[in-house]
C-alpha cells in the first residue's frame, strides 16, 4: 500500500489533534498498571470476544522477561507484520547506505540496449510519484530511451533487443510494455553483470536511487507491499539464495538462526504479508525486536516505524480508544480479511515493553477488525506512560473565526 506524502498543513493538523488528545487526557488516565499486575489483567484483556483467542507476548525490553504470553508459541497469520523479517533480512546483508544504480546504454551490436541494474526496489510506474519521492521512474526510463537512442544513433528505435542484468521482472515487463504502447517491439535476453559491460556503448539514462535506509523507513512506516516485497527478494539474492519465496524463506530462517532464535515454526511466501500461507509466532518476533531495538545496523528499522497517534499506519489509531499511549507506541501494523495484527514498542514511563499481537481468528468483517484494532489499543493503553507525564502541556484550542 503506497501513500503520498502529506502536506504541511495536515501534518501540522496531525500534531494538533495529538496535543489534544494528551491534553484531553485526565490525571488518573495516566496511571499505569504496576508490572505486578500485567499478567492478570492482560489475560483478562486478551479474554475479549473481539480477538477470538489471540496469539500475544510482552517482554521487558530490558531484562528480556517475558511479562506476558498467551499461545505465544503457536504459527500464526502475521499479515504485514511479516515485513519486520523483510527489513531486516535485507539490512543483514546490504548496509543501510547503499544506493541502487539502473542504467541504460546503447548497446555494441546495432539495434540493441543494455540495461546494467541493480535491482533498484524503488522503481515507480508512476511519474508524478517518482519525482516527489526521489524515486527512478519506468516512464522517465522509457522515454529517454527512446528520445537518446535517436539522438545516438540518428535513427528512431522501431525493433529493440533489450540485454538486460539486476532488474526485477515486473519491471522488465513494465519497461516492455511502455515502449510497445509506442511502437517500439523488444525482445529481451538476461545477460551477466560482466557481459552488461563489454556490450554497453553510449550511455541514454543514468538513474540513481535513494539509501536503503530511506526505503526501509519508507515500507514500515507505509507498509508498502510492492517494496517489501522486493527488499525480501534482494535479501534472498543477495545471500546466495534463489529469487523466489522459497529463497525468502530460506532467508528469514538464515537471519533469524544468525540472531540465535529458533526459525523453525516459521513459514514464508512472501515478504509482504498479503499470503495466508504465512506463518510466524509471537515469540520470534518479539525475541527479533529485542535483538534489533539498539543495533546501529537495524536501526531504521525503530525508526520507520509508525507511532501512536503521530505517523505512517498508526496515525488514526490511540487518539479515541487510549489518548494516553498517543506518542508511546511504535509498532507495525498488519491488516488481512480475518487477521489483525500489531507489533513493536510501548513506553511505560521508565520502562519499554516489546509486544505482540496477533488476532487471526476473527470474523472476516471490517467491524470485525475495527473492533479487535480499538480492542488492542486499549491494553497498550494500560501500560502506556510517559516518563514525566506532570510535563505533558496542556494546550487550549485556539477559536476559529
Amino acid at each position: 500500500m503506497i501513500k503520498r506524502l502529506r502536506p504541511l498543513g495536515i501534518l501540522l493538523a496531525s500534531v494538533l489533534t495529538f496535543a489534544l488528545a494528551i491534553s484531553a487526557v485526565p490525571a488518573q488516565a495516566l496511571d499505569k498498571l504496576a508490572p505486578s499486575a500485567i499478567p492478570t489483567v492482560f489475560q483478562s484483556l486478551s479474554n475479549s470476544k473481539f480477538l477470538s483467542d489471540p496469539s500475544m507476548i510482552l517482554v521487558d525490553a530490558k531484562t528480556g522477561e517475558v511479562v506476558f504470553e498467551r499461545n505465544a508459541n503457536e504459527g500464526r497469520k502475521p499479515a504485514s507484520v511479516i515485513k519486520l523479517l523483510s527489513a531486516t533480512a535485507v539490512l543483514s546483508y546490504i548496509d543501510a547506505q547503499t544506493v541502487f544504480n539502473t542504467n541504460i546504454y546503447a548497446g555494441v551490436d546495432p539495434g540493441t540496449v543494455v540495461i546494467d541494474g541493480q535491482y533498484d526496489p524503488w522503481i515507480s510506474m508512476i511519474h508524478s510519484q517518482a519525482e516527489k519521492m526521489g524515486r527512478t521512474s519506468l516512464p522517465r526510463l522509457g522515454f529517454n530511451t527512446m528520445s537518446k537512442y535517436e539522438e545516438v544513433t540518428g535513427k528512431k528505435p522501431k525493433r529493440l533487443k533489450i540485454l538486460y542484468t539486476g532488474l526485477f521482472p515486473q519491471d522488465l515487463a513494465n519497461y516492455q510494455a511502455f515502449l510497445r504502447k509506442r511502437g517500439v517491439r523488444t525482445t529481451a535476453e538476461r545477460i551477466t553483470p560482466d557481459e552488461a559491460v563489454l556490450k554497453a556503448a553510449d550511455p541514454l539514462v543514468l538513474s540513481v536511487s535513494p539509501t536503503l535506509e530511506t526505503m526501509v523507513k519508507w515500507t514500515t512506516l507505509w507498509s508498502d507491499n510492492v517494496l517489501a516485497e522486493r527488499l525480501a527478494r534482494l535479501a534472498a539474492v543477495t545471500s546466495g539464495e534463489s529469487f523466489s519465496a522459497k529463497g525468502i524463506e530460506a532467508t528469514f530462517h538464515t537471519v533469524l538462526n544468525t540472531f540465535g532464535i529458533d526459525p523453525d515454526k516459521i513459514e514464508a511466501t512472501d515478504g509482504s504479508g498479503l499470503s495466508r500461507q504465512n506463518r510466524v509466532t509471537a515469540k520470534v518476533i518479539a525475541d527479533l525486536l529485542l535483538k534489533i531495538r539498539n543495533d546501529p545496523k537495524y536501526a531504521s528499522i525503530y525508526a520507520g516505524l509508525p507511532i501512536g497517534g503521530v505517523s505512517g499506519t498508526l496515525q488514526n489509531r490511540f487518539l479515541t480508544t487510549a489518548p494516553q499511549a498517543v506518542g508511546l507506541v511504535r509498532a507495525k501494523t498488519g491488516t488481512l480479511s480475518g487477521t489483525i495484527s500489531l507489533a513493536g514498542y510501548v513506553d511505560s514511563e521508565d520502562r519499554q515493553y516489546v509486544f505482540v499481537a496477533i488476532a487471526d481468528k476473527i470474523p472476516r468483517r471490517y467491524s470485525a477488525s475495527e473492533r479487535a484494532r480499538d480492542t488492542l489499543d486499549r491494553i497498550l493503553g494500560k501500560i502506556a506512560a510517559p516518563i514525566f507525564p506532570e510535563l505533558i502541556p496542556v494546550i487550549t484550542p485556539v477559536p476559529t473565526i
